[in-house]
């Protein structure tokens, strides 16, 4: 029990330090995991504790992000992502093991050596690639989705590979009593291992169908019945059981245990108990793959890399190379453009976990001598660890020098309008269609070329380029306007662009978007008198909705919604004369205060006025 809990607070306590200095510097949390890993290493060396051991069963992790991926995506969503999944993703598979098949070849070694290499480093790592583009909010960029239909086939191409792997052996190049034994070598558990190949094929299509069948029928049922004794570690309990009960079942056919994990994960879906499931499984899932990156780190064989230093790395950074270079071609060939196409090439461009169990797979099936096995698991080690610098590069790097692109092609303002709209986004596109369905024409300035294309595919005129500048304002006509409408994005951009238009132009009148209630008060001290925040008025619509739910009529319900804006209203003027933008609002002693007298008098104000509404209603009652 003692090593048990040292091991545990070692591993804990190396990723609550070392994850948050990471995350400080902007390494991002997977960095931070392999480095922990690998300051913890000699400890572990101490210890003599079995690092492969924990890394199989951390694995399980990759597992779990794979469920919770497939929970995400709509079996149409994917359907719709089939040509980029087959065709990026296959392509990519099929060129990286060719090339390095041909490069390792080229060293002496045999084709048979060679093939196993090149299918170990043409996979990626999904569980890198997946965290770190959901952590940066890329998942659901061109790039994040190009990168998730290659990780896709990826996962799915495993099982193949796995097929291939006892075709390659060489007859007494390792010796071992289970090579090339079946399909599980941890366990020897196989509900295939005996049979003939049509009586495998239809196991395996039955254990396919058998998830999906559990998926779409039986989970309903079984949570309704967890749910009647009302405690959540019932179903965290269930949650858990599905997952590893479908690994289970996967794995007892030769499958891979994420790919049927992923299948339940879709047909899950459309479930109402998606989101139960993934806040059940997700801290799970977040500690399991913090404790694979450590085993990685700490995984690293130093004296194989101190005595090849030279070779290993240069090996990691030419793979990368080759990868990011074959990526980049295609990206051609399927039309990802921009940062985006540097985003999945270089997100992509190491190996990945499946290399670690293609290796042990490989080895046991007699293909790699011992040697060339420690060197592979080396460079797929580093290629991971590199994979959050590379990550960096594209975002400080990269992603910038595109943008500063765009910017210099900013379009020629025609147009000499009384009204400019700066930003159509969701606020600006509709304050854009009430003024044009009203007979008023505005100047539209936009500063994402993406959105300006789609308007311009409906025939909805705009321009691009950035608004704060003061050579566009010009451009635009700012000096002849009579209204500005500020409706972009970002909350110092807005306010900078309000200040200088206040100052600069004081016959102007400036209405501008708040993103919430400090930024009010910014804009006030800005200059601006029209500020409107941009969820308020769908919040009063939404409190007055939900005065109606509970039984006040709508012309009562209307009638408090009204009152309470106005109060609000009132109030807004109040705090701003002593607000201190250079002072956080809860350390400002005179706003904290002035807060606790509005709140004090608002209540009493709405309760009578919920009184007198009350009051009506029962005398209409007694009428």
């Amino acid at each position: 029990m003692t090593d048990f809990l040292m091991l545990a607070f070692t591993f804990l306590l190396a990723g609550v330090v070392a994850v948050p200095l990471a995350a400080r510097f902007g390494l991002g949390s997977v960095l931070g995991y392999l480095l922990a890993g690998i300051a913890i290493s000699p400890l572990l060396g101490l210890l003599h504790v079995d690092v492969v051991s924990i890394q199989h069963f951390a694995e399980f992790g990759v597992v779990m992000m794979l469920f919770l991926v497939g929970l995400e995506l709509e079996p149409r969503r994917l359907w719709r992502l089939r040509d980029r999944v087959l065709g990026l993703g296959g392509l990519q598979v099929v060129l990286t093991t060719a090339a390095v098949t041909a490069i390792v070849m080229a060293f002496g070694q045999s084709w048979t050596i060679a093939l196993a290499a090149g299918l170990v480093l043409s996979l990626s790592s999904t569980a890198i690639v997946l965290q770190t583009l959901n952590e940066r909010g890329l998942m659901r960029s061109e790039g994040g989705q190009s990168s998730f239909s290659v990780l896709l086939f990826q996962d799915i191409a495993v099982i193949p590979m796995l097929a291939l792997m006892p075709l390659l052996a060489v007859p007494g190049l390792v010796p071992g009593p289970d090579s090339g034994s079946g399909v599980d070598h941890e366990s020897g558990l196989s509900l295939v291992n005996h049979l003939s190949g049509w009586q495998a094929a239809l196991v395996t299509i039955a254990a396919v169908g058998a998830v999906i069948l559990i998926g779409r029928w039986l989970t309903r049922p079984l949570f309704r019945f967890i749910a009647r004794p009302r405690l959540r570690e019932l179903f965290i309990a269930a949650a858990l059981v599905i997952v590893v009960g479908i690994a289970l079942l996967m794995s007892l056919v030769g499958l891979s245990p994420a790919l049927g994990t992923f299948i339940a994960g879709v047909v899950l879906a459309n479930s109402e108990y998606r989101h139960e499931l993934e806040s059940d499984i997700d801290p799970f899932r977040g500690l399991l793959l913090g404790l694979f990156f450590m085993t990685v780190g700490a995984g690293i064989d130093f004296a194989l890399v101190s005595d090849q230093f030279a070779i290993l790395i240069g090996s990691a950074l030419g793979l990368i190379a080759l990868k990011a270079a074959i990526l980049l071609a295609l990206s051609f060939v399927f039309k990802v453009t921009g940062s985006d196409r540097w985003l999945m090439a270089l997100g992509l461009a190491q190996a990945g976990e499946f290399g670690f169990v293609l290796l042990s797979f490989a080895s046991s099936n007699q293909i790699f001598p011992g040697a060339i096995g420690d060197q592979l698991a080396a460079i797929v080690a580093i290629s991971m660890l590199l994979t959050p610098l590379l990550f960096i590069v594209h975002d400080r790097l990269i992603a910038p020098r595109f943008s500063k692109v765009q910017a210099r092609e900013q379009d020629h303002i025609e147009e000499d309008n009384d009204i400019i709209i700066a930003g159509r986004g969701r606020m600006g596109g509709i304050i854009d269609r009430m003024l044009s369905a009203a007979g008023y024409k505005a100047t539209v300035v936009d500063y994402s070329s993406k959105q300006l294309d789609v308007l311009r595919s409906f025939g909805i005129k705009a321009y691009f380029g950035d608004a704060t500048r003061p050579d566009l304002l010009t451009a635009a006509g700012i000096e002849r306007a009579k209204l500005l409408i500020v409706a972009i994005d970002g909350r110092a951009q807005i306010t900078q662009l309000v200040r200088y238009v206040v100052q600069t132009y004081p016959g102007v009148h400036v209405m501008a978007r708040a993103l919430d209630r400090d930024h009010v008060f910014d804009l006030y001290n800005a200059g601006c008198r029209d500020i409107i925040r941009e969820t308020y008025d769908s919040s009063i619509r939404m409190g007055r909705s939900a005065y109606e739910a509970l039984g006040i009529g709508p012309d009562h319900a209307r009638s408090m919604a009204r009152a309470f804006d106005e109060m609000d209203r009132r109030a807004m003027l109040h705090m701003a004369e002593v607000y201190d933008p250079d002072t956080p609002s809860h350390e400002n002693g005179a706003y904290v205060a002035r807060v606790q007298e509005i709140m004090g008098a608002w209540e009493g104000e709405l309760r009578v006025h919920m009184d007198s509404i009350r009051a009506d209603r029962a005398d209409k009652r007694h009428r």
